[in-house]
């Protein structure tokens, strides 16, 4: 077929790296200092009167006030104990005093103010965690100076975790932290349970320092900054707690796969300080640290000290100057403003403060090299990068000239494989970045992370049914991750129903349709996504490729509708460029708006290209998705061939380099591969 190459006009490059704030070492740990004990003091007021549950404004989670109340104490809890431990217990704001009264009031089973018992609450074994790591590390000037009826009361509420059947994922965790807390303070434990929150994780791990948190369908489908804030964490933790007792070897274990972890989560983190904008409880924020400071902690990082300090403090810079506190120095639920939209259905007033492990280098001495030395410049800054990421799927490009990490997901979508969902907008999108957030529509009449269920847009490929209704995507079977390409298959689906489930129900029916082959190629701020489908062209589907939606300023947003042919532009806050030509079967540009849908700002856009009609079935279509500081000098040259029953395109990009995205025909014989069972499904 005849080569295409097409070249959009150009603005002014912007630069997209902020103003960096520059502080000495010694002013650095200072300003971790005053935003944590700024963060600790300002919770206080909303603290009961014994100080055991902190009752944070807001509307509850689906767990109800009791334990958001815990969740307040716990997490607080935990973020005093790294400050209290680095500090070699001084402690000007009575810490350790002021969480002392708490521990003793919510684990006295006839106190008004007491916790939640696991039975009563599942939540409460999440907290558990959090209150047991911070009592191995404030030992000395907490437990230790304990009355033994406290100390006793403490052990019985923690106990019931022994024999705890926990779910499959990263909350076993919380019983081994706990259980092994409890081995060293004399309480109960199980050395069965300690040998199978072992053994579970080592199944859960996927190769180069990646886990998948737990399985879905048997399989490793679940990548997200889970990886840092609980998978790693938790194991190195478990170690520390119980020292000598820990099994032989299984602390060297762990550090070589966070040493592996952290050389690509470093690549990971924009120059604008933002990590990737993917994944669930993303109103975590700067717990996506946890990892990097751990890595200094356990002697676990190939990072420099320099530049671990650098990645953390402008993390911690970027949601501080983005409004992530209110003018109360509370945390807001949301990523920068609050936004409903990127929240759980666990997602409380109090949820945010596991931004707590973001502060993790605190406990770390004030000598120590992370303090001492001289900030370097982050991964992005010092050149661009390609990189494939084999163990979730990922390709992934940094590029210096604008800060921004792009990744391209073909791997992860935290979905069973034996059944069809509806698309989650933070798992199911077929790219992620540093400076975009996907388009996530909140529900404003529903309870806490409630979610309408949206036509998959940005950064989706979909089919248009009769009504122009778009095609959802999980579950995804990934074919190939190769080089600087990677192709997965899905069959289109349209649910049904109209609430929005996050787990993706059984009860959930759907309507099937094609299937959708995508391929990629990635390299700088580009990526060539071609699709091909196959199936029963009779629907007469349309094909609509999105790309980033940007978030844009007060009437900034350009009215939908064509867009300079098959050339779909969008320009952001900031001057963040997003464009979308349709290189090949794709002649219908035009632009999506949002209110109140991304998490970026209040008003957002997409550029999009579809097919002028029905989709042609068996043939390959080419958009082009660009997303960088300014539109792209020059655009890949792609052709398309076909080699037995698959589609070949060949990539030539402007500096030489060649790639191919290979697209094999589906195969008749086995369509339960992709997810739709006959229960599920209506013809």
């Amino acid at each position: 077929m005849n080569a295409h190459r097409m070249n959009p006009h150009r603005v002014n490059p912007q630069p997209m790296n902020p103003q960096l704030v520059n502080r000495s070492p010694a002013e650095d740990r200072a300003h971790w200092e005053r935003t944590a004990d700024r963060l600790l003091l300002a919770v206080r007021p909303y603290g009961t009167a014994e100080h055991s549950l902190i009752q944070l404004p807001g509307t509850p989670s689906h767990n109800g006030a009791l334990s958001d109340g815990l969740e307040g104490f716990a997490r607080t809890f935990l973020l005093a104990g790294f400050r209290l431990a680095g500090a070699d217990g001084a402690d000007r704001h009575d810490l350790a005093g002021w969480y002392a009264r708490g521990l003793a009031a919510g684990t006295d089973p006839s106190s008004p103010e007491r916790w939640p018992t696991f039975a009563e609450c599942n939540q409460a074994k999440v907290e558990a965690a959090s209150v047991a790591l911070a009592l191995h590390e404030t030992r000395p000037w907490i437990w230790d100076r304990l009355d033994d009826r406290v100390r006793s009361q403490i052990l019985d509420w923690l106990a019931p975790m022994v024999g705890d059947p926990m779910p499959g994922n990263n909350w076993v965790w919380f019983q081994g932290v706990t259980e092994a807390f409890a081995r060293t303070a004399g309480g109960q434990w199980q050395q069965q349970d300690l040998d199978r929150v072992i053994a579970l994780t080592d199944g859960w791990y996927a190769g180069d320092g990646w886990y998948s948190d737990g399985l879905s369908g048997g399989e490793r489908r679940n990548f997200d900054h889970y990886n840092g804030w609980a998978m790693h964490l938790y194991p190195l933790w478990f170690c520390r707690i119980l020292g000598d007792t820990a099994p032989a070897g299984l602390l060297d274990r762990y550090r070589a796969r966070l040493r592996r972890f952290l050389a690509d989560q470093r690549l990971l983190v924009g120059a604008n300080g933002s990590p990737l904008i993917q994944g669930r409880s993303l109103t975590y924020r700067h717990a996506a640290l946890a990892s990097v400071w751990a890595g200094a902690l356990f002697d676990a990082t190939p990072l420099a000290p320099g530049e671990t300090r650098a990645v953390a403090g402008r993390m911690l810079d970027h949601f501080t100057d983005h409004g992530a506190t209110d003018d109360q120095d509370l945390l807001t639920l949301g990523w920068h403003r609050p936004f409903r939209g990127v929240l759980q259905v666990y997602s409380g007033p109090a949820s945010p403060y596991w931004a707590s492990k973001g502060f993790i280098g605190l406990a770390l001495p004030a000598h120590h090299p992370v303090w001492t030395a001289e900030s370097t410049p982050l991964a992005v800054e010092q050149g661009d990068f390609t990189r494939t990421l084999a163990a979730p799927g990922w390709l992934v490009s940094g590029t210096a000239s604008d800060g921004v990490v792009r990744v391209v997901n073909h791997g992860g979508d935290h979905a069973d494989p034996a059944r069809p969902h509806a698309d989650d907008p933070c798992y199911a999108r077929f790219a992620y970045s540093t400076h975009t957030a996907p388009e996530t529509p909140g529900d404003p009449t529903a309870g806490p992370g409630a979610r309408v269920v949206a036509d998959p847009l940005d950064n989706a490929v979909v089919l248009l049914d009769a009504a122009g209704r778009a095609s959802h995507r999980r579950p995804a079977t990934r074919i190939s991750v190769d080089g600087a390409t990677a192709v997965s298959r899905s069959r289109a689906h349209w649910p049904e129903d109209t609430t929005w489930d996050p787990f993706g129900g059984p009860d959930t029916r759907y309507t099937p349709g094609p299937w959708l082959t995508v391929g990629s190629a990635l390299r700088g701020s580009v990526e060539v996504r071609a699709v091909r489908v196959d199936g029963d062209p009779g629907a007469g589907h349309v094909l609509r490729i999105g790309g980033w939606a940007l978030a844009v300023g007060p009437g900034a947003v350009p009215p939908p509708g064509p867009v300079d042919g098959a050339t779909a532009r969008v320009e952001g806050d900031g001057g963040l460029v997003s464009v979308v030509v349709g290189a090949q079967g794709l002649p219908n540009a035009s632009v999506v708006t949002g209110t109140d849908s991304n998490a970026l700002g209040a008003a957002s856009a997409t550029p999009v290209v579809a097919t002028g009609g029905p989709v042609a079935h068996g043939t390959v279509h080419i958009a082009l998705v660009h997303l960088g500081g300014a539109d792209p000098t020059a655009l890949p040259e792609v052709t398309t061939r076909a080699e037995g029953t698959a589609l070949l395109v060949d990539v030539a990009w402007p500096d030489g380099a060649r790639d191919t995205v290979r697209l094999p025909a589906p195969d008749p014989e086995s369509p339960a591969a992709y997810g739709l069972r006959k229960d599920q499904h209506r013809a």
